[in-house]
């Protein structure tokens, strides 16, 4: 009689063990898996959700997302305004829900989505990492820089309403706002 429950509670003991250790192996490869997950795919895998973005420069964005590519991801807020935000500049983002299985960034570069914009021809606010903002049109986008020509924010590109032309570098930016 005693060697049954002495049986017993080693297999008690030994189902408990492997259980632990089952476990600890899950745990583990459940971090592996999202060290290798990237912000960007995290981004992308938010679904439609309203995000909060903060940026350098002590501004912020919100709005559902869009789109999502390499190094930047486009918000559209409740009124219809686009915002292209790029990577580098996010302090911290709000509202990103589980990263979901499929998520696959675009792999073009910031530069060939603020070539988007420029072909809109729509006036657009830039918010740089410093906490600055222009209105303008972008003009020209090259490999490392757009060419915002800065006019009021209710007036057409029209060659008498440019007060400037600014060559802004990338790595300055923070937010291109449609307006």
């Amino acid at each position: 009689m005693r060697w049954d429950r002495l049986f017993e509670d080693l297999e008690g003991q030994l189902a408990a063990r492997a259980r632990l250790e089952l476990d600890s192996e899950v745990a583990e490869r459940t971090r592996g898996e999202r060290a290798r997950v990237t912000l960007g795919e995290r981004i992308h895998g938010a679904g439609e959700g309203e995000l909060v973005v903060h940026l350098r420069g002590g501004s912020s964005v919100r709005g559902g997302l869009r789109d999502v590519g390499d190094q930047w991801f486009l918000l559209e807020d409740a009124v219809g305004r686009q915002q292209l935000v790029l990577g580098p500049s996010v302090l911290g983002i709000e509202g990103l829900g589980r990263p979901r299985d499929d998520t696959r960034a675009r792999r073009f570069a910031v530069g060939t989505a603020l070539r988007e914009v420029s072909r809109d021809r729509r006036a657009v606010v830039v918010l740089d990492v410093d906490g600055g903002r222009r209105h303008g049109t972008i003009d020209a986008v090259g490999a490392d820089f757009l060419d915002l020509a800065e006019h009021p924010q209710d007036t057409p590109r029209r060659a008498e309403h440019v007060r400037t032309v600014t060559a802004i570098p990338f790595v300055a930016l923070a937010a291109v706002v449609s307006t």
